[in-house]
């Protein structure tokens, strides 16, 4: 490695090494600097390693970070990429989200049938997501959430084989892979998507002044605006990969508006509610106005 080049670290599943190099590109092309300044290195993370058991059940989001985290603290890596949607709300102190990228598609897209009301009775969709399996149950309380993980291309080849009739996959994901015919996107009215999705997160150390003024150049404002908001719920609620949580926030006429859900895990109990974001607590404020209206049977799994 020579003294110019710069580390960036990231997982090495497909869809994370797609993100490393659109945030080389976008990097490289803002500073005028050749591809080659930016070397891409794969870091192992237990999240890649265990792919047996649903990602609530081991650890949680922290399973994605923590090696990257640690490559980052030792000095192995200058930055890391992340997929937002997998990062912990709260991060450690010596750690900052120095840029957002533009953010890409926030749905979901359901694959192995055109539609939820399609889906024949009791069948089976694999998801070992919470949140999709709770809005799914929610929507068609006679289907059968089966946990399924794995990379993009093992899941679809687990339906193929015919384990699950459908699944669902994040359209940002999809896209990125080159797979945009893929599947049917499911409005936010239907699903709302996690906090976070669609987005790419570039880390670096906190006291690292120069780096982050580095990728200031990338930082997409309106994306960190609105992850930033939803981010802030999270956080409000003490949320955690446990958590059917759906959270988007967009500009209406002009005006960032954070739309967000809670539900039991079989879909049974739901609250939605939406509040204009016009300053740092209004994320929080709609927090506890879900939590106010939620039955006591919801509240309680936020501890509540």
């Amino acid at each position: 490695m020579t003294a110019a080049t710069i580390r960036l670290g990231t997982r090495g599943s497909p869809l994370a090494l797609v993100q490393a190099r659109l945030t080389r590109d976008a990097f490289c092309a803002a500073h005028n600097w050749p591809p080659e300044r930016v070397e891409i290195v794969p870091v192992m993370t237990a999240g890649d390693r265990i792919q047996d058991r649903p990602l609530a059940e081991i650890g949680g989001k922290a399973l994605w970070t923590k090696a990257l985290d640690s490559a980052l603290f030792s000095g192995e890596i200058d930055f890391a990429v992340h997929s937002l949607k997998d990062v912990e709300t709260l991060r450690p102190a010596g750690i900052t989200i120095a840029a957002m990228l533009k953010r890409a598609d926030v749905r979901d897209r359901l694959i192995g049938a055109p539609s939820i009301a399609s889906l024949k009775h009791g069948a089976r969709v694999g998801t070992s997501s919470p949140r999709r399996g709770a809005q799914l149950l929610r929507l068609r309380p006679d289907l059968v959430v089966s946990p399924i993980r794995g990379n993009v291309a093992t899941r679809l080849a687990k339906l193929a084989a015919g384990e699950v009739d459908a699944t669902l996959l994040a359209a940002a994901g999809l896209d990125r892979l080159g797979q945009p015919d893929v599947g049917v996107a499911i409005t936010v009215d239907q699903m709302l998507p996690a906090a976070s999705q669609g987005a790419i997160g570039v880390e670096c150390r906190t006291e690292d002044a120069a780096m982050r003024a580095l990728f200031e150049a990338i930082d997409c404002k309106s994306t960190r605006a609105a992850v930033c908001a939803e981010r802030d719920l999270l956080a409000e609620l003490s949320a955690d990969c446990h958590s059917p949580v759906g959270a988007f926030a967009e500009v209406r006429d002009g005006i960032l508006i954070l739309t967000a859900e809670l539900l039991t895990e079989d879909g049974r109990l739901y609250v939605r509610d939406e509040i204009a974001i016009n300053g740092p607590d209004s994320a929080a404020l709609l927090a506890r106005r879900l939590l106010d209206d939620a039955p006591s049977e919801l509240r309680a799994l936020f501890g509540k």
